[in-house]
C-alpha cells in the first residue's frame, strides 16, 4: 500500500492578514477621494498630490507583503511606519490651517494599517511600539493637541493592542491543537503497528514456544528464547515506543501537522469490497459462516480492516478454546450498519481475564479486535459467560466508514 503526506493547516491568522491587505486598498482610495472633493482646502496641494501618489503606489506594489507574517518583514513594516508618519507630519505643510482644525491628516485612517500589520506580526507589545510613534506624530502635528486628538490616539492604541494580544491567544491555541492532534495521531499509529505484530510476529513466537516445549530437547530451548522473545517484544509494544508520524510547528500560515496516510483508495474514490469473499475462507468443518444472499459492500480498506478484527477473534477461539471447539460467524447487512458476530462453544473467559492479559502486554482484543473497530467508528462488545462460550459482536455504521 503507498503512503502519502496530508498537510492540514489550521490558522486563525491568515483571514487577519487577508482582511488589512483589503483594508489598506479601501482606506488608500478613501485617503484620495478625500483630498479630491476639497482640493480648495490646501495651500500647498502639490504636497499633499506628490504624498498621496507615494502611498498609493507604495500600497499597491506592497500587497504581497501582507498576505502573511512570513512575507511581511521588519524591513517593510518600519518603512510602511516611516511613510504613515511623515504624511502625518506634512499635513500642516500642506494644509496651514489643520493645526488649528481638527481635520483630517494625509493619510486618514490609512495609518493604522500600518499600525494593524505590527500587530499581527509581532503581537501586542509590537503594536504598542508602533502606535506609540503614531501617537508622537499627531500631537507634533496638531501643535496644541485637543480632546479629540488625544481621544483618537487612544482608540488607536488600545485597538492596536488589543488585536495583537488576540492573534497572540490565536497562535497559542493553534499551537496547543496542533500537539494535540500530534499525539492522537502517535497512539494511533502505536495502536495500528501494535495490532500488526500482534497478528503476525507475536502469534508466530507464542506457537514456536509451544510446539518446541511440546517437542523437547534443543526444540525447547528455541521454544525457551521464543517465549523471552515474545515478552519483550510485547513490553515494547505496550510501552509505546513507537515514532510519532505527525509533526506540528508555528508556520508562517497557522499551526501545521503533517500526516503520512496509508493510502487505500484510488484517486477515483473509494473502492467498495463485498465482505463475504474475505471471511470465505473461514468457513471450514470447525466454522460455521451464514451470510447475507447479497453482497455486503463496504469500502475496501473498512472490509480489510474488520475481516482482520473477525480473523483476531478466531484466532483467540483457537488458542483459548481448544483446536475442536466450534465457532459460528453470522454477518448482518443493515442499511446503516454491517454486524459481525462471532460465537464459540469453548468455555468462556473468567471474570478478570481481559484486564489481566492487556496487564501483561497481550493486546490481542484491546488493539486487533476492539481498536480496529474503534479506528472504524465502530464497536466491539464481547459477551462471555464460564462455560457458555463467548459471543465478540462487531458493528460497523456505514456513513463513518465510507470516510
Amino acid at each position: 500500500m503507498a503512503k502519502r503526506e496530508r498537510v492540514v493547516r489550521m490558522s486563525v491568522e491568515l483571514p487577519l492578514w487577508r482582511a488589512l491587505a483589503g483594508y489598506r486598498v479601501l482606506t488608500m482610495i478613501y485617503a484620495v477621494l478625500l483630498f479630491a472633493f476639497i482640493p480648495d482646502k490646501f495651500e500647498r496641494p502639490w504636497v499633499a498630490i506628490a504624498f498621496l501618489a507615494v502611498m498609493s503606489v507604495w500600497t499597491l506594489v506592497t500587497l504581497p507583503k501582507v498576505a502573511n507574517a512570513t512575507r511581511c518583514t521588519k524591513r517593510f513594516l518600519i518603512a510602511d511606519l516611516t511613510i504613515a508618519l511623515t504624511g502625518i507630519l506634512l499635513t500642516p505643510l500642506a494644509d496651514f490651517q489643520a493645526q488649528q482644525v481638527d481635520g483630517p491628516t494625509l493619510p486618514t485612517i490609512w495609518t493604522a494599517g500600518s499600525v494593524l500589520a505590527f500587530a499581527l506580526k509581532g503581537g501586542w507589545r509590537w503594536a504598542g511600539f508602533a502606535s506609540s510613534f503614531v501617537a508622537v506624530a499627531n500631537i507634533i502635528e496638531r501643535g496644541e493637541p485637543s480632546r479629540d486628538t488625544f481621544h483618537n490616539v487612544l482608540l488607536v492604541w488600545v485597538a492596536s493592542i488589543a488585536i495583537g494580544y488576540v492573534v497572540e491567544v490565536a497562535r497559542a491555541s493553534e499551537r496547543t491543537l496542533a500537539r494535540a492532534l500530534e499525539i492522537e495521531a502517535a497512539t494511533r499509529e502505536r495502536e495500528r503497528l501494535a495490532r500488526d505484530i500482534h497478528d503476525s510476529v507475536l502469534q508466530v513466537l507464542a506457537m514456536v514456544q509451544r510446539r518446541g516445549t511440546a517437542l523437547g530437547g534443543e526444540a525447547a530451548e528455541l521454544g525457551r528464547m521464543a517465549g523471552e522473545q515474545e515478552v519483550a517484544l510485547r513490553t515494547l509494544v505496550s510501552s509505546g515506543l513507537v515514532p510519532t508520524m505527525r509533526a506540528s510547528q508555528d508556520a508562517s500560515q497557522g499551526a501545521v501537522v503533517r500526516t503520512v496516510d496509508v493510502d487505500d483508495e484510488p484517486s477515483g474514490g473509494p473502492e467498495l469490497q463485498d465482505l463475504r469473499s474475505l471471511l470465505a475462507r473461514h468457513a471450514g468443518s470447525k466454522v460455521t459462516l451464514s451470510e447475507p444472499g447479497a453482497p455486503v459492500l463496504l469500502p475496501a480498506a473498512a472490509a480489510v480492516e474488520l475481516a482482520a478484527a473477525v480473523s483476531a477473534a478466531l484466532d483467540n477461539v483457537t488458542r483459548h478454546a481448544g483446536q475442536d471447539a466450534q465457532a459460528w460467524i453470522l454477518v448482518e447487512d443493515w442499511p446503516d450498519e454491517v454486524i459481525v458476530t462471532v460465537r464459540d462453544d469453548g468455555p468462556g473467559i473468567p471474570e478478570g481475564r481481559l484486564a489481566q492479559a492487556e496487564g501483561e502486554g497481550r493486546l490481542g482484543v484491546a488493539l486487533s479486535i476492539r481498536g480496529r473497530l474503534r479506528e472504524l467508528g465502530g464497536s466491539a462488545e464481547l459477551i462471555s459467560v464460564p462455560g457458555q462460550g463467548t459471543e465478540v459482536e462487531l458493528k460497523v455504521p456505514r456513513g463513518k466508514a465510507e470516510k
